[in-house]
């Protein structure tokens, strides 16, 4: 598949992926070191939900404007709470006109001592991405496939930090670029945190890509250093859209099982169509 962002802005699947990165850089703050994110595959930065290619998919109608208007309970409204503000300081006091990708959403959280390194190739991309981080000291756009910059930016020099792979599946064997790219950085730098993002199509390339990571992890520590994700909004169709998605957290701060516990149920009306949403929240083998 091609999953490009401009045409999937805002989706269900942008939603699970950023309010679990924000989740992890949240845990980050709590210590007064600095850390790093590395986004490997960053995209344009800023999307405009009313140009051609979000008008022309329209995922973001049943994503994040249908969880702008979503009511939670308190503890559930706390957890969703930063990555909503985020979204909204980037549009206008009550409209939904632009989404903030994950380079973007990781700048809003960073601290003065923190630092962003956002990859990106396509130079349509990538100069977007410039601007919207014009003269930004802390934020910097590297013209350098993220396959590459993945084993020689790590680790990087503040030693605590979050890597982000969410390629876009372009190629037929990005599922095993995925699982040999964080092998090699893992054995660089075991201590950082991942997420590896990946679109559910099938059941065989997730399940290969997750026993993989948890191989490189280590056989038994696996179980406590990689946290799976996935968020399905309806049945898959085998020539259907994208209906299910994941991440692999590796490392992950030690509260996010349970804060994902309290609120991936309460986004499963929101994102669901017609009411078949389900969540799978586990090691990366259950």
């Amino acid at each position: 598949m091609n999953y490009r962002h401009a045409f999937h802005a805002g989706n269900f699947a942008d939603v699970i992926k950023h309010i679990v990165l924000v989740r992890v850089l949240i845990h980050l703050q709590d210590k007064p070191a600095a850390f790093r994110v590395i986004d490997t595959h960053a995209g344009a930065g800023l999307y405009d939900l009313t140009g051609p290619e979000a008008e022309r998919s329209g995922e973001w109608r049943t994503g994040i404007a249908r969880l702008m208007q979503a009511r939670f309970t308190p503890e559930a409204q706390t957890l969703v709470g930063p990555y909503l503000d985020i979204v909204r300081a980037f549009n206008p006091p009550g409209e939904l006109r632009a989404y903030p990708g994950s380079p973007l959403i990781a700048r809003a959280m960073l601290r003065p001592q923190d630092r962003l390194v956002a990859c990106e190739t396509e130079p349509g991309a990538r100069q977007s991405l410039i601007n919207a981080l014009r003269r930004d000291e802390q934020g910097r756009v590297v013209d350098l496939d993220g396959w590459t910059a993945l084993p020689a930016f790590v680790p990087p020099q503040e030693r605590r930090g979050l890597v982000l792979i969410d390629p876009p599946f372009e190629a037929r064997d990005e599922f095993t670029r995925l699982a040999d790219g964080f092998a090699v950085a893992f054995a660089k730098w075991p201590t950082g945190t991942y997420m590896l993002w990946y679109p559910v199509k099938e059941r065989r390339a997730p399940d290969t890509l997750a026993e993989a990571v948890a191989r490189a992890v280590s056989v038994k520590a696996a179980d406590d250093k990689v946290l799976r994700v996935e968020f399905s909004v309806a049945p898959a169709a085998a020539d259907g859209p994208l209906v299910s998605a994941g991440l692999l957290v590796v490392n992950p701060p030690w509260t996010l099982s349970t804060q994902l516990r309290t609120l991936l149920p309460e986004l499963e009306k929101p994102l669901g169509l017609g009411g078949a949403a389900r969540f799978r929240l586990g090691p990366a083998r259950a």
